[in-house]
C-alpha cells in the first residue's frame, strides 16, 4: 500500500458524518431545552439518548457489540429524526419552550 492510498482510508471524511454530527448536536440541543425548561424532562432525556445515535463513535461501538452492520441505518436515521423533529416542534412545543428561555 502507498503512502497516498493510506492517507485516503484513514481520512474518513464526507458530507454525510457532517450532517450526522451536525444533526446530533442539533437533537442534544433540543433534549436540553426540554429537559430544563416547561414539563418535559422525562422526553428531554429520551431525545438525549436518541441524539448518541447520530453519533459517529456510537455507531462503530453498536457496530462492534451487534457484529452486523446494517445497510439501511441511513434510511433508519432519517425516519428517526424526522420523527424527533415533529416530537419536538409540534407536540413537544419547542418554540414556547425557547421563549420561556427569554432568547
Amino acid at each position: 500500500m502507498n503512502y497516498k492510498s493510506e492517507v485516503m482510508t484513514t481520512q474518513k471524511f464526507n458530507i454525510g458524518n457532517l450532517v450526522s454530527w451536525g444533526f446530533g448536536i442539533v437533537v442534544l440541543a433540543i433534549a436540553i431545552i426540554n429537559m430544563f425548561w416547561g414539563n418535559d424532562s422525562v422526553f428531554g432525556v429520551f431525545l438525549a439518548l436518541l441524539s448518541f445515535v447520530y453519533f459517529l463513535p456510537v455507531n462503530d461501538i453498536l457496530r462492534k457489540m451487534m457484529g452486523v452492520s446494517i445497510p439501511w441505518m441511513g434510511v433508519l436515521k432519517i425516519v428517526l429524526g424526522l420523527l424527533i423533529l415533529w416530537a419536538s416542534l409540534g407536540v413537544g412545543e419547542l418554540f414556547n419552550k425557547i421563549e420561556m428561555m427569554g432568547l
